[in-house]
């Protein structure tokens, strides 16, 4: 028997009116059955949304109030999280141990919008007329479209649901038709929570008709998307039609510039979590390693070994440190693009292959290809998976060079214990986040975005929550004269 999981929308559950199976990662067989949104369901969702901008329940409360419903959120999701990093691992195959760390943090985000809710201003203007009082306010955009895919997607959704309700905005959250099943359930902690009817709903569906529906419906307003830029050129086309403002973050092929003074042990932890955490299915992977010649054959030697430590086992096992891939067909993109490097002249140091030991299922091993040329597919290609291509640079101008090959721009590292380097490095590397010394740290208080073919806006932080208003100028005059009869010329 499947589990049954149902979509959200104006307070109630459904199990809608199509549905499709979703696949284990670590068996490849299906576990749960999911709702299909159509555009019947799309349609039903969005009205919920605008009817709910304007219901007393929720205009009418106070920024302060609305803070309160984030934090209880939070409260929910850390009190769950357990059981939710269950469902997770088990639709994704993201290891037990990573999900149940995630998603305690997650719950970190919504208490930090929850506390910010209150705290955006407004102003008054040093305008040039005597007689006139002129202020700005900030009031939500509207209905907000919230899309996610199916890898960090509770960390997704938070740094969406958490500005946009906090600015007073309502969501249609669509959950990836990839993996959908945390989502959906952690609509249930929502409807908990105590938010009114329509304020966030989640549904999960296809590209065509739930994504284009969404999209494109002239209600929306806002549109917040992470996923991969074909579908992001969809969406911006789509957006045509609703003039939706929107928020992109997608892909990356981050650069992680190892410099000969680095330490060579705390720097190899950082890659491998870099690039092997999460089966390397994060959009800030560090993917390519940029290493400087000096070291290059002790720190490669160090890396294989620590890569080849790697426990790959089921995602249930809190012993596993990499557990499967989220979908076969990522499985046999990666094989091809290891296959067409290997012939453009990259040697695998280590993995390049399915696991002997595991017989069913889209495990990979941790990869490691020396390349020649930044020319060589791996380096080029984002291949969200366990697979790290490997450059050398003698000088600082070429590490920049290496770095910035790439028409992504999301994220970065840069190691070195030479501080006056290090801020050349922040200055010249172009992407939206610039980790020094370290990788992969978040929080909710520090913004987030990319460059070029990784989009455009950012997420989280106070900033992320201007993204959900619009600014309205309010004239005010003073003067207790009459106004002057507009054709006599003083």
């Amino acid at each position: 028997m499947l589990t049954v999981f149902q979509q959200y929308i104006n307070g109630r559950f459904d199990n809608g009116s199509e549905t499709f199976d979703s696949v284990n990662p670590a068996t490849g067989t299906p576990w749960a059955t999911m709702p299909a949104a159509t555009e019947h369901d799309v349609e039903r969702a969005v009205q919920a949304a605008h009817a709910a901008l304007s219901d007393p329940l929720w205009a009418k409360l106070t920024a302060t109030q609305r803070g309160k419903l984030l934090i209880r959120l939070g409260d929910l999701l850390a009190s769950n999280a357990q059981r939710l990093a269950l469902i997770e691992t088990t639709d994704t195959g993201k290891i037990i141990r990573e999900t149940s760390a995630q998603i305690a943090y997650i719950a970190e985000y919504f208490r930090y919008f929850g506390g910010a809710a209150d705290k955006l201003e407004g102003a008054v203007l040093p305008i040039d007329k005597p007689d006139m009082e002129v202020t700005t306010r900030r009031e939500p955009i509207g209905v907000v479209a919230a899309i996610v895919p199916w890898n960090s997607q509770l960390f997704l959704a938070a740094v969406k649901l958490g500005p946009a309700l906090a600015a007073g905005c309502t969501v249609v959250l669509k959950a990836s038709e990839e993996a959908p099943a945390p989502l959906l359930e952690f609509a249930k902690l929502i409807h908990e929570a105590g938010f009114p009817a329509g304020v966030v709903n989640v549904l999960t569906g296809f590209g065509e008709p739930c994504g284009r529906a969404l999209t494109s419906h002239p209600l929306v307003s806002r549109i917040a998307f992470t996923g991969g830029p074909e579908t992001a050129r969809h969406i911006v086309r789509n957006s045509a039609a609703n003039l939706a403002a929107t928020t992109l973050e997608l892909g990356g092929k981050s650069p992680v510039v190892v410099f000969d003074d680095a330490d060579i042990g705390g720097t190899v932890n950082a890659v491998v979590a870099g690039i092997f955490g999460a089966s390397g299915q994060s959009c800030v992977a560090g993917s390519r390693l940029i290493v400087h010649a000096k070291i290059r054959d002790a720190f490669l030697d160090a890396l294989v070994v620590k890569a080849l430590q790697i426990r790959i086992g089921t995602p249930d096992n809190p012993a596993t440190e990499m557990g499967p891939l989220a979908t076969s067909r990522q499985l046999e993109k990666i094989e091809q693009v290891v296959a067409a490097s290997r012939a453009a002249g990259g040697v695998v140091l280590t993995g390049g292959q399915r696991p002997a030991s595991m017989q069913a299922g889209n495990y990979y091993e941790p990869t490691i290809i020396d390349c020649p040329s930044p020319d060589v597919p791996s380096v080029q290609t984002e291949l969200f998976g366990p697979v790290l291509s490997v450059l050398v640079f003698e000088t600082e101008e070429q590490a920049v060079r290496l770095a910035n090959s790439t028409e992504y721009g999301l994220a970065s590292g840069v190691f070195t214990r030479d501080l006056s380097r290090a801020h050349r490095m922040m200055k010249a590397i172009r992407a939206g986040v610039v980790w020094v010394n370290t990788y992969r740290a978040i929080s909710p208080t520090a913004p987030f975005g990319g460059y070029g073919e990784s989009g455009y806006g950012r997420e989280g932080g106070i900033e992320s929550m201007l993204e959900y208003t619009r600014t309205k100028t309010v004239w005010i005059r003073t003067s207790d004269e009459p106004i002057a009869d507009p054709f006599v010329m003083r």
